[in-house]
């Protein structure tokens, strides 16, 4: 067990890592479309005049709780805003502790459910690839393909998540030790005879039963 949770510790933070380097340095930049310095000031500038009463939430843009919501949606340009009514450092300490914590976690659930796993360290690590997979496409690009997502985000942010899970799964793999797996092994019978077996309930006599 101290081994499960050292490995989920150093995987968590090789998660962390991995988050920071694409989300914590100019790499970021690759996910996200850029508008022009003006546009992008007065969008703010509407953002706080039509949101700000509100509040911080998830918004669709237009609305389609009406009728003529849902025809202008329809018509586009549609927008959905994560917004939020504070501002922040665009490298905020607070996040990155809090992002640390949860890295740890992640990563010390990841190990433990990697324990469920028998067999060797190549196992394991097959078990982790395939699990990050299917999270990462369903979590991720299920977005454009559900909700007609930027392609280019999520696929970023699938990208940078795969690796970050992958990393983790792979650190705490290879420091479990190897469990053997469980082989189920059905008992061995001996074939009946039915015209030598006197046991109970033989259907057969034998040549040599009595007349009754």
């Amino acid at each position: 067990m101290i081994r499960t949770l050292l490995g989920g510790l150093l995987g968590g933070f090789a998660l962390f890592l991995t988050g920071f380097v694409f989300w914590g340095t100019p790499l970021a930049n690759i996910a996200y479309s850029h508008a022009d310095p003006t546009v992008s000031t007065n969008l703010q500038a509407a953002l706080a005049q039509g949101l700000t009463q509100t509040g911080t939430g998830a918004y669709l843009i237009p609305s389609t709780t009406t009728s003529e919501g849902t025809i202008l949606y329809g018509k586009g340009p549609i927008a959905q805003v994560l917004f939020n009514i504070n501002g922040y450092p665009s490298l905020d300490m607070n996040a990155l502790i809090g992002g640390l914590i949860l890295a740890l976690v992640v990563g010390v659930i990841f190990a433990l459910a990697l324990r469920f796993v028998s067999g060797d360290t190549s196992t394991r690590i097959r078990a982790v690839v395939a699990f990050a997979m299917a999270a990462v496409l369903w979590l991720h690009i299920g977005q454009p393909v559900f909700n007609h997502a930027p392609w280019g985000y999520f696929l970023y942010l699938g990208f940078s998540d795969f690796v970050g899970l992958v990393l983790a799964g792979v650190i705490a793999a290879k420091l479990m030790p190897d469990s053997p797996a469980t082989v189920t092994v059905d008992p061995v019978t001996t074939p009946r005879n039915p015209t030598t077996d006197n046991s109970f309930g033989s259907p057969l006599r034998s040549d040599s039963d009595p007349l009754p």
